[in-house]
């Protein structure tokens, strides 16, 4: 109870502090183990603990996949997927809404990035909207939301975390299983936005020709291929995912450099800092996080955590809207990396014992915590968003509210409904 109450009480005052999430971990962690242990012995340990969890090669999927997207942003992507997306669905009322859910699915499932579909689609995006007559802060709420399905639908680099901290679930299976859930979400936000876009009467877009569709869609192909490739190969067993996310690098530089030709040679050190920057964050947060997850199964809080929710209720239903609820909290606080290190040990093992597939809660884990993106105070696509659309967190928070509770009614449908997360990897065999 004693190590408990230190590792609570000591991260939620370094958080509330202002101290980075990844110190607050760390040293929450250290005074944890200071409780029982030497601080020489407490200190080393910790440090060794951090090092083993980053000695992973599947990690190795993380740096690339992130090179990957920067090439992407950089690369003209972002304005094909754009082009594509409005002559396949632009026409409709309030079209532009529509056009930025499918553009960020799209950019958000090659990139495996939210902030990167939020900065890429929202800059170029938010400009369209407003001068067709948008309000701002609905556009801002629409990119915001929809830049998270990207989290979702493969390449996902939080998948690959959760597989790490499951102690070896399936990548493959992970990939395959976030289609339709990422796709699920994607349509109940264009519902919302289309509802709210044909209450407020905003302007349908112009019609556009089978002739222009089939034009807009053969520009984009080179960069849909990369979806077929990277997961095609990763199913088919050519390749695991830490090496399709070296072929994604290969592929996204030969697109962007030779066929798109938007990213020069000068522009490669700042793509490759950018990517150093982005991967150096993550693993710190990893590192920590794993040493945490360490320092709680040393102190048996996991165990006592099952025992102790296990004892409200063993009905599978009950559970899971318990885990649901503290997940949706956690997320307002803390970022998905530390999230899913941190109390995927601790709620694994109690689903599991309920019968809940480890693929299936993974998905569950990763669609939760991507609603923490879109809440303050660490809501990063939420800073984002309005950053790139220049408005105020408080402007956007009114057209934010019924998309955030579309991606609620998602959540909820995939978590009971678990054959929308389990389907495909069925028929795939994984």
């Amino acid at each position: 109870m004693l190590e408990i109450i230190v590792l609570v009480v000591s991260f939620i005052v370094l958080l509330s502090l202002g101290v980075p999430i990844a110190f607050s971990i760390g040293i929450s962690a250290l005074l944890t183990m200071l409780v029982s242990i030497a601080p020489e012995p407490a200190v080393t340990t910790l440090a060794q603990r951090m090092a083993t969890g980053l000695d992973s090669f599947a990690l190795l999927a993380i740096p690339f996949f992130v090179l990957a997207g920067q090439l992407m942003n950089r690369g003209g992507i972002a304005t094909r997927l754009i082009d594509l997306a409005k002559g396949l669905v632009g026409t409709l009322p309030g079209g532009l809404a529509y056009v930025n859910v499918v553009a960020s699915m799209l950019f958000g499932a090659i990139s495996g990035s939210a902030v990167a579909a939020a900065s890429a689609i929202g800059g170029i995006m938010s400009p369209r909207m407003e001068k067709e007559g948008y309000s701002k802060s609905f556009s801002a709420a629409v990119n915001i939301t929809s830049a998270t399905t990207g989290m979702i639908i493969p390449p996902s680099n939080i998948l690959i975390v959760y597989s790490l901290a499951s102690g070896g679930v399936s990548i493959a299976a992970l990939f395959v299983a976030g289609y339709l859930p990422g796709f699920l979400l994607g349509l109940v936000l264009m519902l919302v936005a289309g509802f709210t876009a044909f209450k407020k009467k905003y302007p349908v877009g112009e019609r556009t020709s089978f002739k222009e569709v089939v034009k807009k869609f053969l520009d984009a192909i080179p960069s849909l291929l990369l979806l077929i490739v990277v997961i095609g190969g990763i199913i088919a067993g050519i390749f695991t995912a830490t090496e399709a996310s070296a072929i994604a690098v290969l592929y996204t530089l030969v697109l962007s450099m030779l066929v798109y030709r938007q990213v020069k040679v000068k522009d490669l050190p700042d793509i490759l800092i950018g990517t150093v920057v982005t991967t150096a964050i993550v693993m710190l947060l990893i590192g920590t996080s794993m040493g945490m997850s360490w320092v709680m199964s040393y102190a048996n809080i996991p165990q006592a955590f099952s025992e102790a929710l296990l004892s409200i209720s063993d009905n599978k239903i009950v559970v899971l809207i318990i885990i649901n609820l503290i997940l949706l909290f956690v997320g307002i606080f803390m970022d998905m990396t530390p999230a899913v290190l941190i109390f995927t040990p601790i709620f694994l093992p109690v689903v599991t014992a309920l019968g809940v597939d480890p693929v299936h809660f993974g998905i569950i884990m990763v669609m939760n915590l991507c609603i923490g993106l879109c809440t303050p105070p660490v809501g990063s696509v939420l800073f984002v968003g309005c950053g790139v659309a220049d408005i105020s967190i408080s402007k956007v928070i009114r057209p934010l509210t019924p998309l955030f509770l579309a991606m609620v009614v998602a959540l909820l449908l995939v978590t009971y409904l678990p054959e929308i997360s389990l389907w495909l990897p069925r028929v795939f065999g994984l």
